[in-house]
């Protein structure tokens, strides 16, 4: 009984206030869960349009003129982990190639100076 008390009071410190006030009503930890999972997860539509609003963002990025290529390149790999967690379809080579074509523009802008 304790678990349950503990579990329910964990989830509800651990969301928001819009989503707390959802499943604060409800009564087991099925329903809850159930109530999480559709809020956070959504449906194959929002998950599609997720990720290519992911896939927008990450296609632009360059590298500014102050940024170091670790900075640069972190931007890219946090990009490319939200990318993966709504579809596992974001190959790594993506990711290498971009992030080699940034690194190679940086050098040859500094090399023609």
């Amino acid at each position: 009984m304790t678990k349950k008390v503990k579990t329910k009071s964990c989830l509800f410190a651990s969301v928001s206030q819009l989503i707390l006030n959802k499943i604060i009503t409800l009564k087991s930890l099925k329903e809850i869960w159930n109530c999480l999972k559709v809020e956070y997860e959504g449906n194959k539509n929002i998950q599609c349009m997720n990720v290519l609003n992911l896939i927008s963002e990450f296609e632009p990025q360059q590298m500014k003129e102050f940024e170091t290529i670790n900075k640069n390149s972190n931007k890219l790999l946090d990009i490319s982990r939200k990318i993966k967690l709504l579809e596992n379809e974001f190959r790594d080579s993506i990711l290498i190639s971009r992030i080699m074509v940034m690194v190679l523009e940086r050098y040859e802008a500094l090399l023609l100076r």
